[in-house]
């Protein structure tokens, strides 16, 4: 008996068969080559992070799937819910609410977004009230101190004239100073002073210094404001008090020549010499400015020049040398060149001298080399242009630029 199987030949047409074969190996290629590609995926370390990146595909595909599911057929059955309409005249676009009563609007939801919680909170500085102190450190310049407290250079200078007088120079490392609360002045009471003359002075009145809560005075015990009730030695702040600053450079012309203690000599009388054109030449070899600028709110009517020590310094304007010596006001070794013509230039903190009292100077000719003397925070020269009519002007109106 002939055993009839079931066999793909048997049963199916030719070109069938051909086609499920076909189908098979196509099928077998594909297996073959994903698991090439996921072989070659693990070989490189990178199959745990592809399942992840796969895992997120499908979640934001599901999410999105879900979405339009519920857009599609729940919120599309909501809006066709037959539900009575109301007349026109029941639709009111906004409530109406007593006029003794407070209305609450209703909100869509009760999701709310929270701030997150700053672990560094920035608080803005609180205004100071009081007179507090300050101990200068190096580096520190008047400028840079007063920036830190929100003040005006001046008033550092009007608030500590008992330690810097009228110099902005007189800044020392170790030395504690005063902080106003505000931009002001502090007087120093001392015996014989009198309430109406201190305000003038600072273009104030005296109900301003009365009346400020920290200076602690009591109107019923002050007594008479020429000759008031306060303690000798007492600070007392005086708001936005400002005064007149004195000059801290004495004079020195050709018929008040000064003495220099580097030649030995008197200079005598000097009653001929170089006469300047008016024409001023830069005075060193550096051109950028170093510490302070012009300025005479904090009674500093000069620049400070940058520079080496040991850079030369020119004469600005032909003249006659009026000072060559140390300066106890905080200038240094110092020279003074009178111009002949109402014009005097002024040059401090030198390291050497290379010209002498009474010696007559050409412009440009080298008279002295930039130092670090006297009350100096670094290497500069300063440098100042002086008027008979003006006084002191700022030099940078008058210098002819290299």
């Amino acid at each position: 008996m002939t055993d009839k199987s079931n066999s793909p030949s048997e049963t199916l047409p030719e070109d069938e068969l051909q086609y499920q074969i076909s189908e098979e190996q196509s099928e077998s290629k594909k297996k073959i080559t994903l698991n090439q590609v996921w072989n070659k995926i693990l070989h490189f370390g990178l199959g745990e992070p592809t399942v992840r990146i796969g895992t997120a595909v499908a979640s934001l595909v599901m999410i999105a799937l879900v979405v339009w599911v519920m857009s599609k057929f729940f919120l599309k059955a909501e809006k066709n819910n037959d539900l009575p309409t109301p007349p026109s005249s029941a639709l009111v676009t906004t409530p109406i609410v007593p006029m003794n009563e407070v209305y609450t609007p209703l909100l869509a939801s009760s999701f709310s977004v929270f701030r997150e919680a700053q672990l560094h909170t920035i608080l803005p500085p609180k205004p100071r009230s009081t007179v507090t102190e300050y101990t200068i450190v190096e580096g520190d310049t008047l400028f840079g101190i007063a920036e830190k407290f929100g003040l005006k250079p001046e008033s550092l200078l009007w608030c500590n004239q008992h330690i810097f007088g009228n110099n902005p120079h007189n800044i020392y490392p170790g030395v504690t100073i005063l902080i106003p609360p505000f931009d002001g002045a502090i007087y120093e009471w001392a015996e014989g002073s009198g309430l109406n003359g201190v305000a003038k002075f600072y273009n104030v009145t005296p109900d301003v210094i009365v009346d400020w809560p920290g200076n602690q005075l009591d109107r019923a015990t002050l007594g008479d404001f020429s000759l008031p009730n306060i303690p000798v030695g007492k600070m007392l702040f005086i708001p936005n008090g400002y005064g007149q600053f004195s000059d801290w450079l004495e004079q020195y012309t050709r018929d008040k020549p000064a003495t220099s203690t580097i030649t030995g000599s008197a200079c005598g009388t000097i009653t001929s010499g170089y006469i300047g054109s008016g024409t001023f030449i830069w005075p060193t070899t550096e051109t950028w400015i170093s510490g302070y600028e012009y300025s005479p709110a904090t009674n500093h009517r000069a620049i400070d020049i940058a520079g080496s020590i040991g850079n030369i310094i020119y004469a600005v304007d032909d003249g006659v040398v009026v000072y060559s010596n140390w300066n106890q006001n905080g200038y240094g070794n110092l020279i003074v060149v009178d111009h002949g013509n109402g014009w005097q230039s002024v040059y401090a903190h030198l390291d050497t001298f290379l010209k002498y009292c009474g010696d007559n100077v050409s412009q440009g000719e080298q008279i002295a080399t930039l130092g670090n003397t006297g009350n100096s925070s670094g290497p500069h020269l300063h440098f100042e242009l002086r008027s008979e009519t003006y006084g002191a002007v700022n030099p940078h109106d008058f210098l002819i630029f290299p």
